[in-house]
């Protein structure tokens, strides 16, 4: 016990030496370490009688908080000056003329939304919009859907334990502008949508237009002009249009949309798999019972519907090849499209 006043003197040397924290905490260990010094005067306690043991310990227990008072001070003094360094490593000149900023642009998705909602606007319909979580009855009651159905299977369709679900189209939106607004009416429901569906052609959340027209003496014939005067205004060509028979719980008749194909302007392409034409979209009269349900007269009013994908025609206007590119956010594929405007 004779040394441990110099050895303390030493120690409290050597942590004043230390020039970085490294060095420091490797001080600290060969002396207050497992097997430092200090910590082995204090194993060497045993071999000392019980009279002088109290007395050893003390000094030695001194000497240890002595040592690591002065170890936190030095690594705080060090820990300062090391951000002091980096802080002036890292130092930016303001005075230096600016960069620049790069504007930020529209999402390809988003542009063509937006010019949809413009060319409706323009011929006379709203824009109406309507909740993403749904009940039965909206998203499939009112629209003549049978309780066996298969859109309604667990599959197809994302539910919540309540019953109710994520929207598996934006036809909701219309028997809520009925209800809400009655006949006569003309509106676009353009939004998100969700179908456990997924690859590079569909998506699990996705873009749907839902159109509507109700009022006395609409018929077929204006459903089919209004829909070919939209296809070329959006693709800004002229565009042959033909409807096919098909199916839809909520409309009758009803039909499916083609349009001719815009790569290879109906000669047959790879992308129209050689036939000319492109499927586009769905429509029909409005089914009575759908009218009945929104509190519309069908004896009086007949109306139309039709449904696209705006993800579809924004990958056939902008000549896109893989649905997941639109939701990738990779900065590359974005800046292909500029900045504002639609």
């Amino acid at each position: 016990m004779a040394d441990l006043t110099a050895l303390t003197r030493q120690a409290l040397e050597e942590v004043a030496r230390s020039t970085d924290l490294a060095a420091l905490e490797e001080t600290r260990v060969r002396w207050l370490g497992k097997k430092g010094t200090l910590t082995e005067r204090l194993k060497s306690l045993g071999a000392l009688s019980a009279a002088e043991r109290p007395a050893a310990g003390a000094l030695i227990n001194e000497a240890k908080e002595r040592l690591q008072a002065a170890i936190e001070a030095r690594r705080e003094t060090l820990g300062r000056e090391e951000i002091e360094r980096r802080l002036g490593a890292g130092r930016i000149d303001v005075t230096l003329p600016g960069r620049g900023e790069e504007l930020g642009g529209l999402h390809p998705v988003t542009k063509a939304r937006l010019r949809i909602e413009t060319l409706f606007r323009r011929a006379g319909f709203d824009v109406a919009s309507g909740p993403e979580i749904e009940d039965d009855f909206h998203n499939f009651g009112a629209l003549n859907f049978t309780p066996d159905h298969p859109a309604r299977a667990m599959h197809d369709t994302f539910y919540f334990p309540d019953g109710r679900l994520l929207r598996t189209h934006t036809s909701p939106v219309q028997i809520r502008a009925l209800r809400e607004r009655g006949a006569p009416l003309a509106v676009i429901a353009p939004g998100r949508v969700y179908r456990c569906d997924s690859d590079m052609t569909h998506s699990p959340m996705f873009h749907q237009l839902e159109g509507l027209a109700v009022g006395e003496n609409i018929n077929f014939a204006n459903m089919k002009a209004v829909l070919h005067g939209f296809l070329q205004a959006f693709f800004e060509r002229d565009l042959a249009m033909r409807l096919r028979p098909s199916f839809f719980p909520f409309t009758e008749p009803s039909a499916e949309v083609d349009m001719s194909c815009v790569f290879c302007d109906g000669k047959g392409c790879r992308t129209c798999k050689h036939t000319g034409w492109l499927e586009i979209s769905g429509c029909g009269m409005v089914h009575p019972n759908v009218l009945r349900a929104s509190g519309v007269d069908p004896e009086r009013y007949t109306g139309y519907a039709f449904g696209a994908g705006i993800d579809r025609l924004a990958m056939l206007r902008y000549g896109v090849n893989d649905l997941r590119l639109f939701f990738e956010n990779d900065l590359r594929f974005l800046r292909q499209f500029g900045s504002f405007g639609a």
